[in-house]
């Protein structure tokens, strides 16, 4: 399995086969709380690094998910549609949003690794 990287704004990134599989962290999903309702982009969409892409609502508040990459979504996880509880009980693995093929895989390198994303919450805190 390939390396999974972070955005501060709480998105993870894992890159396999040369497509990006984006979600948000556990951090985040604890944040927000019971996830209720989740609105997904569109397949074929070019997307720019830092762009809102995705809102995730829960029954406290709605965020917006960001891409952390440039690209194009090439497939995203209809699955949340019915069941947006999957992003609180698996957030880092069931619970992804999209995937993105991106517009340069090395732009991935740049985010933050596991320690540096665990460091960058905590000094939040």
């Amino acid at each position: 399995m390939s390396e999974t990287r972070f955005t501060r704004d709480h998105e993870w990134v894992r890159l396999e086969g040369g497509i990006a599989t984006v979600g948000i962290t556990d951090h985040a999903q604890n944040a927000l709380g019971d996830v209720v309702f989740v609105d997904l982009p569109e397949v074929g969409r070019e997307v720019s690094a830092g762009e809102a892409v995705a809102v995730v609502e829960s029954v406290k508040a709605a965020s917006d998910v960001y891409a952390p990459i440039a690209g194009r979504i090439v497939e995203v996880n209809a699955g949340l549609a019915e069941n947006p509880g999957t992003i609180n009980a698996a957030p880092t693995t069931d619970g992804w949003f999209f995937r993105i093929e991106p517009a340069d895989a090395a732009e991935i390198a740049g985010l933050m690794d596991e320690a540096a994303y665990a460091a960058f919450v905590d000094s939040q805190a």
